[in-house]
């Protein structure tokens, strides 16, 4: 018998073809970090989405993919400079599959030339963004309106207002090393402390009734 008299609809026999071609072909998928390589920058990543396997008695089960292992984490970065997050075991990740094998790329970085293992779409190729979250593990807030880098609960942040203003909110305070210049007015509704001195509450030695300066704050 002829095959293609088995399917009465050429155009179903064609959709079942590519359909088999598309289970193949890897492009994005969520998945959970299962460790960090904090020297190379690359993750262990699980796959977030089970794969059904039929057994040889016929029966169906779910089962966890293969780890995809040594997958660089992308940070944003150019220029010089680097946004890094604490990626740790547990988080959840996009990993996105490159379409050619990436293998001289990683190792050499540059232009590399085509190569020997002609894999497209592989699992082997994978990078894995922060980010996506699920349902179950959502931002606690966000703002609608300004640009904000916040904790996950919303209780630290800081943020970019449309109008050009930085508000930064630090139930742990603020640590800052170096020099710090102002171009204007600097107002503060609380004490300020200089050099071990308190602005409201200092006092100063030398204080003689006359036009004569005090001497320095006690």
């Amino acid at each position: 018998m002829d095959q293609r008299e088995r399917v009465g609809d050429r155009a179903e026999a064609i959709r079942t073809a590519i359909e088999g071609m598309q289970a193949e072909l890897w492009t994005a998928m969520p998945g959970i970090v299962n460790s960090v390589n904090h020297e190379q920058v690359t993750c262990t990543v699980q796959p977030a989405t089970r794969a059904l396997v039929t057994g040889l008695d016929g029966q169906q089960t779910w089962v966890d993919m293969p780890l995809l292992l040594d997958v660089p984490i992308v940070f944003p970065s150019a220029g010089g400079f680097t946004l890094t997050l604490p990626i740790a075991p547990g988080g959840e990740v996009l990993v996105v599959f490159a379409s050619r094998c990436m293998d001289a790329w990683w190792q050499s970085g540059g232009h590399q030339n085509i190569q020997a293992e002609l894999r497209m779409h592989d699992l082997s190729d994978a990078f894995a963004i922060p980010g996506p979250r699920s349902l179950a593990n959502p931002l606690a807030s966000f703002s609608s309106t300004s640009c904000r880098l916040q904790k996950q609960d919303g209780t630290a942040y800081l943020e970019i207002t449309p109008a050009g203003a930085i508000n930064i909110v630090a139930p742990g305070g603020i640590n800052l090393t170096g020099p710090v210049m102002a171009s204007s007015t600097i107002q503060a509704t609380g004490d300020v402390h200089g050099a071990g001195k308190s602005l409201a509450t200092h006092i100063h030695s030398g204080v003689t009734t006359g036009g004569g300066d005090t001497g320095p704050p006690v």
